[in-house]
């Protein structure tokens, strides 16, 4: 899946991840939830969203279900799809760290290494 071409390069951002999160005045980072269908993973996230958020920490919830209406709406359930889920969703938290926001995502995502993929790109830069 991964295409690569010459022409698409990576450009650095004129303000930096550390500028962001001393606007903010925290530091961005990814909070992950799994659990199976159910669990309660939306729940608990969603109150500690809101319980950071009348703190004034600057955060956004990664909803499973919430992401398979739009950027995600073209993928099914088999391993590849899900892993593909987990995969995009990873980059969208990596963005929004970078952005300096405490990401709060609910995926049922049970494979280590699907996590573990995220844990690294999450690592990088």
């Amino acid at each position: 899946m991964a295409r690569h071409d010459e022409n698409v390069v990576w450009h650095a951002h004129p303000v930096t991840q550390a500028q962001r999160e001393q606007h903010h005045g925290h530091r961005g980072v990814v909070l992950w939830f799994t659990g199976l269908s159910g669990s309660g993973k939306s729940t608990v996230a969603g109150a500690l969203e809101e319980a950071l958020h009348r703190l004034g920490v600057s955060t956004y919830l990664l909803d499973g279900d919430n992401v398979r209406h739009g950027l995600c709406s073209d993928l099914g359930f088999s391993d590849d799809d899900r892993k593909e889920n987990i995969r995009r969703v990873g980059e969208v938290a990596k963005l929004m760290v970078d952005a300096g926001l405490v990401v709060l995502t609910a995926f049922i995502s049970p494979h280590r290494a699907e996590r573990q993929m995220v844990r690294e790109r999450l690592g990088e830069g």
